[in-house]
């Protein structure tokens, strides 16, 4: 039961970094694309950090729940239902005036991100561990071989020459 506390801390730095790794990737793409970014929150609930930084004034947030995350993208209609910006004529910088292509560019940076992410956690693991790769010279006690080779005539403990 002690190592409850170590588990559930490190599911919610994995998560984190997901979330994180996942939002930016929408940050990204609207950014690419011309789209201001309003907001860029790590969590959900009661905000525990907040400060606006950049030319662009993208407001950076952390909140207490670490289970989620959001990128506010001005001119896009989201949970909040911001009708007031709606009634305004699209501007150049909104994700509603951008053409459909640059709009699914943005819709999809999030997972593209976290797919390119496996990626390089995959690739990361196969460079440090690699693939097992043992000479005869160091199979001194023999082989345990498997029901097939076993089938083949090979038998617990030989030694291949």
């Amino acid at each position: 039961m002690s190592e409850l506390p170590f588990y559930l801390l490190a599911f919610v730095v994995v998560l984190g970094v997901l979330i994180a790794v996942h939002e930016f990737g929408h940050y990204l793409a609207a950014r690419y694309c011309g789209v201001r970014v309003l907001r860029f929150s790590l969590g959900f609930g009661r905000t525990l950090w907040q400060r606006r930084l950049g030319k662009d004034g993208t407001e950076w947030a952390v909140s207490i729940f670490p289970l989620g995350g959001y990128v506010k993208i001005a001119g896009m209609v989201d949970e909040s239902m911001d009708v007031e910006q709606m009634k305004l004529p699209p501007q150049p910088w909104e994700f509603r005036s951008k053409p459909a292509w640059q709009r699914l560019i943005i819709m999809v940076g999030g997972v593209t991100v976290n797919l390119i992410l496996g990626f390089l956690i995959y690739i990361g693991v196969l460079f440090t561990w690699g693939r097992d790769y043992l000479p005869l010279e160091g199979a001194i006690y023999g082989l345990h071989p498997s029901a097939l080779l076993k089938e083949e005539g090979l038998r617990d403990g030989d030694r291949i020459v």
